[in-house]
């Protein structure tokens, strides 16, 4: 941890410059949750010549952050949530990387394999927009950068918190805040997202294609730990590990037998099992008897987007990809929406909820708590985007939250 310590001596005989200036640093590092003020006086037998020292010791150990605002309505909804992020007056230093479409379609490519070494090394976190413009229609860049960072940074734990903020916001009847309030934790870097396959005679009626779903024991066993982990953390007495082993026989044998053996290590954690099929169900039939999720990359990716729906959609959404100990990357989990770009209608909601996870996990768990009170207030206020049913645009959203936050 950095520090810097400032000492300011002011002389008896002259000391109203030096005893504002004292004032103004005094004043100015209180408004900080890190920095320390000590006083000290030394009389000297009442010499004129006697010194005031104000020391004010101030912890600079500010978190650098990666922002990659992405394509589309990212380019307004992670700066609209970095303001809201920067009002909580956490002391954080923002640099501004421009890998997306534009920049793939004018140097032809967008982030290079020793762009990953340097955001581990430099940076504390990595607060990422939504990826995917009508230009690029392979979508490549979006899967250099997205699924670059969850591989090459090995942030393997994709962590979805649902949770209902207003009973409008879900299509469920009698649906209430206290029924839906559950979090999915995914793995990430395994799975069929590994592309490893391929196919057979190809554009022929003989056609075979291959995909592989790729489980290690080190994979499964270090998310499944995760989860424990994260439920012991945040007082969740409840983790469901989700599968389809009845028809996925050996990836399935190795996620139940590798929960088996995590769960006997948490006593006071009720272990559940569901296969995929039926928690989807349960999902939308019983969600409060939901408390922690864990399951594979492909699961997770379908349950995460009808979690999504009972929260009020995608644009309510947030997500973190963690490593624990390690740079880890924050995103909202919507789309780049292209059409609506630009237009002051984008919902910053999943992104400015992002940022709070992203506090949190950097150890700002009071500002991050003032975002999510902020983010509630802004929902029962109906300061909302058209797209959960509000009036108010993307600036006006975000204008209230800063200013509830602040």
């Amino acid at each position: 941890m950095e520090k810097t310590r400032l000492v300011i001596l002011t002389n008896s005989l002259t000391p109203n410059l030096p005893l504002a200036a004292n004032g103004l640093l005094a004043n100015e590092c209180r408004r900080s949750p890190l920095a320390s003020v000590a006083c000290i006086s030394n009389r000297g037998g009442g010499s004129p010549e006697t010194c005031i020292s104000v020391m004010l010791t101030l912890n600079m150990d500010r978190k650098r952050i990666a922002v990659v605002p992405g394509d589309g309505i990212g380019k307004e909804v992670i700066p609209a949530a970095i303001d809201v992020v920067r009002a909580t007056g956490v002391p954080l230093d923002f640099s501004d990387f421009d890998w997306g479409a534009d920049r793939y379609l004018r140097d032809g490519y967008t982030i290079r394999n020793e762009d990953f070494a340097m955001l581990e090394r430099e940076f504390d976190a990595v607060f990422v927009g939504a990826m995917g413009d009508p230009r690029v229609k392979s979508n490549v860049h979006a899967k250099e950068i997205l699924l670059g960072m969850r591989f090459q940074m090995d942030l393997y734990a994709n962590v979805r918190p649902v949770k209902l903020l207003d009973a409008s916001l879900c299509p469920l009847k009698d649906a209430a805040p206290e029924r839906i309030d559950f979090t999915v934790i995914r793995e990430n870097t395994e799975g069929v997202y590994m592309d490893m396959g391929g196919t057979f005679k190809r554009d022929t009626p003989d056609e075979v294609a291959t995909q592989e779903d790729i489980n290690t024991r080190k994979g499964v066993e270090r998310v499944i730990r995760y989860a424990f982990d994260y439920a012991r953390r945040h007082g969740r007495k409840r983790v469901l590990m989700a599968d389809k082993s009845n028809v996925m026989s050996y990836a399935g044998g190795l996620w139940q037998r590798v929960f088996q053996l995590v769960a006997k290590e948490y006593a006071d954690i009720t272990p559940q099992h569901m296969y995929v099929d039926a928690l989807c169900l349960q999902m939308v039939r019983e969600p409060q008897s939901l408390e922690v999720i864990v399951t594979n990359n492909m699961f997770g990716d379908i349950i995460t987007d009808l979690a999504a729906a009972l929260q009020g959609g995608l644009g309510m959404a947030a997500s973190g990809n963690i490593h624990p100990g390690k740079t880890s990357m924050f995103e909202p989990v919507h789309g780049s929406a292209p059409p609506l770009a630009g237009k002051n209608v984008a919902n910053p909601m999943g992104a400015i909820l992002s940022g709070a996870m992203m506090l949190e996990h950097l150890g700002f768990e009071s500002e991050a708590k003032r975002m999510e009170t902020a983010v509630v207030a802004a929902v029962k206020e109906k300061m909302l985007t058209p797209d959960v049913g509000g009036t108010k645009g993307t600036a006006e959203v975000v204008k209230f939250i800063a200013k509830s936050v602040s």
